[in-house]
């Protein structure tokens, strides 16, 4: 009788070792759990880059919908994303109506001066006759379900802000170096 194995690699799914090492890392969390180590809770990390009206609310739905299924949540914003969080400027965001191909605008419209004003009061109205939460109301929500907004350090002295300025429950002075450990401890990293 041979005592022959099958090759590592095949081309329908992972190789032997690639399952060895998925079942090694579970075993280790599970070990953890066990132990007391760990929460058992998942994780996501979210990157909130934008600052527009209509990119402020992936970030925030995504957060406060993953905390609701009893996710582990913090979301790091940085550069315009910033805006999102900053209690004044949160309530005035805008809706570019250039170089969005879905907008009912065509580009040579929307860069003439006052269309970025009406698209934004036009996506407002929808939100409104939509019965769609208000930026201001999802960050609210989603600081009581225990989502951790972050603000970059880095871009709050960069832009001129002062700490003050954000929601209050917002973490300020986070680096770049703490949002990466976040990401490398999360289950699910997400860049928005």
């Amino acid at each position: 009788m041979s005592t022959e194995t099958t090759p590592a690699t095949t081309e329908e799914g992972p190789t032997r070792s690639e399952l060895e090492t998925r079942v090694a890392d579970l075993e280790e969390r599970l070990a953890d759990l066990e132990a007391g180590r760990g929460d058992g809770k998942p994780k996501m990390s979210i990157i909130a880059t934008k600052g527009t009206l209509d990119m402020a609310y992936p970030p925030l739905i995504l957060a406060s919908t993953a905390a609701a299924f009893g996710y582990e949540v913090t979301v790091f914003h940085t550069f315009w994303g910033l805006d999102i969080l900053h209690e004044e400027r949160s309530k005035e965001l805008k809706l570019s109506s250039v170089g969005n191909p879905n907008m009912p605008v065509p580009n040579a419209i929307g860069a003439l001066p006052g269309m970025d004003r009406v698209t934004t009061r036009m996506m407002a109205k929808r939100i409104a006759d939509n019965d769609t939460a208000t930026i201001d109301e999802l960050i609210e929500t989603s600081l009581e379900m225990g989502v951790e907004f972050q603000a970059c350090q880095m871009t709050i002295d960069l832009l001129g802000y002062d700490e003050t300025d954000f929601y209050d429950g917002v973490t300020v002075g986070v680096g770049a170096a703490t949002a990466i450990q976040d990401m490398a401890d999360s289950d699910i990293q997400l860049l928005i």
